[in-house]
């Protein structure tokens, strides 16, 4: 009797163990038949426009224009688990709706949260959103204005849906296609420097002061580029990336994707076979400020210059065959120093309770330095496809990183969107602590040493080789 109990005993456990191993053997079998099966994209576009009534981060909205605001990405299947790319017509997504956005679109995807990349483009019309943020201030007794977070969870589960649907209609990938060019005459640095080398001026994305736009354009990186993803002769997705702060003029109580949305708008026309999604690149420290003074035509002028930029950088796009084997997706979390300043700001927020600004632009950045505290860390991705790299970054960072970025690999085709976490807000470099400024006072979220913590992580994404 007791032989038969362990001979039973052995037997449950054995098959238990089988189980168990072909759980785990289920998804390795999936992700070997869609790597046989190659690869495939899916895209997804949903409306992401707040309704009138609602806040946007810095006032309500009365009105809706022609162009609302859209979410848009891709879903990469074939290379593993899926991989995501997001970017949104919001101001910022920072803290834990980072991390609920992931966690959402990653299920839908069928993927993990750390092989999603969601961004925003950092319009000024158009929402806020940080769940953690709604939270701190209604706790606080204060009303949560643009971080009321009923609207943007809507967005949040319509790209959940849009996703789900679009895997069904996934189109097969043969190809990426890399092309770059200058855009002429939009973005200009803000950092005007006297003769000590620290800033004696910001030239704003919306400057009326004629003497600094005469200044020189400064350092920028004048490059937009495209990565554009085929099927044989036939454009599925286009990825756009270009550095500078988005603003023609805002404050209007009207909903828009500004400059860029138009851009973006005139390309889908050209290339309607091919979902455009666009991406703002490290424009922390750039703006139009040299070439718009806030004059509404302005809006106009600038898309279409943008707009040239993108179509011959589409013209000059060079396709190379993508396979499986040429796509890998890699992550290095980093634990940046959040600015000591950010401790205080607790003390005054009762007293600006009804300051919509100061809310906008201050509670993120108590949620930030709090996960920083507790360790938590950010993600900086990359997406390998090939030759090319796109690189995926928190906040709103200077300029200096993408060229340092691309510095490092000139034999690559390298990307880069910044605008991902927004709970750090401007990440100067080293050197711009020093020199002063707006960007590198309460508006940085993070302190010195940043630049070294971000550029190693860079650094060490580009040199990986392989799909992993």
């Amino acid at each position: 009797m007791l032989g038969k109990k362990i001979r039973w005993t052995f037997l449950c456990i054995m098959l238990g163990m089988m189980l168990f191993i072909q759980g785990f053997g289920i998804e390795s079998i999936n992700e070997k038949e869609d790597r046989i099966a190659g690869l495939r994209l899916a895209t997804f576009d949903v409306d992401a426009t707040p309704p009138v009534g609602s806040y946007m981060t810095y006032n309500p909205v009365i009105n809706i224009w022609d162009l609302g605001l859209r979410a848009r990405g891709i879903v990469l299947l074939g290379a593993g688990k899926p991989i995501v790319l997001c970017s949104i017509d919001w101001i910022g997504l920072a803290n834990e709706s980072q991390d609920e956005f992931k966690r959402v679109l990653a299920n839908a995807a069928g993927t993990v949260p750390e092989r999603v990349a969601v961004h925003t483009i950092h319009q000024h019309d158009a929402p806020i959103c940080d769940f953690s943020a709604e939270t701190y201030l209604k706790n606080s007794g204060i009303a949560p204005l643009s971080y009321e977070s009923t609207f943007t969870r809507l967005v949040m589960h319509r790209i959940e849906e849009a996703i789900r649907t679009s895997l069904e209609k996934a189109t097969p990938v043969t190809h990426v296609g890399m092309g770059e060019a200058p855009v002429y005459m939009v973005a200009s640095n803000r950092r005007i420097q006297g003769p000590d080398g620290r800033v004696r001026a910001t030239r704003y994305t919306t400057c009326q002061d004629s003497a600094l736009r005469a200044e020189p354009e400064g350092l920028i990186d004048p490059m937009v580029s495209l990565v554009s993803f085929w099927n044989g002769e036939n454009p599925v997705a286009v990825l756009s990336y270009y550095a500078v702060h988005p603003q023609s003029y805002y404050l209007t109580g009207v909903a828009n994707p500004d400059f860029p949305g138009l851009a973006r708008f005139y390309r889908q026309l050209s290339v309607p076979q091919a979902l455009h999604v666009h991406f703002n690149g490290a424009g922390g420290n750039l703006g139009a400020g040299k070439y718009n003074d806030g004059s509404h035509e302005n809006r106009g002028i600038l898309a279409e210059r943008l707009a040239d930029g993108m179509k011959r950088a589409w013209d000059a796009t060079k396709k190379e065959v993508l396979s499986a084997e040429d796509v890998s997706w890699n992550v290095e979390p980093v634990a940046l120093p959040p600015a000591n300043y950010i401790d205080s700001l607790r003390a005054v927020v009762k007293s600006k309770a009804n300051d919509q600004i100061f809310l906008s632009n201050n509670i993120s950045k108590i949620i930030f330095y709090d996960r920083c505290r507790k360790g938590k860390k950010i993600d900086i991705s990359c997406l390998s496809l090939g030759r090319a790299r796109i690189l995926n970054m928190p906040g709103e960072l200077f300029v200096e990183y993408q060229l340092k970025a691309k510095a490092e690999r000139p034999d690559l085709f390298v990307a880069m969107a910044a605008y991902g976490d927004y709970g750090p807000e401007y990440i100067c470099t080293d050197s711009a602590y020093e020199e002063g400024g707006y960007e590198a006072s309460s508006a940085s979220g993070v302190t010195k040493g940043s630049e070294k913590i971000i550029m190693s992580a860079i650094n060490k994404l580009l040199q990986v080789e392989g799909p992993h």
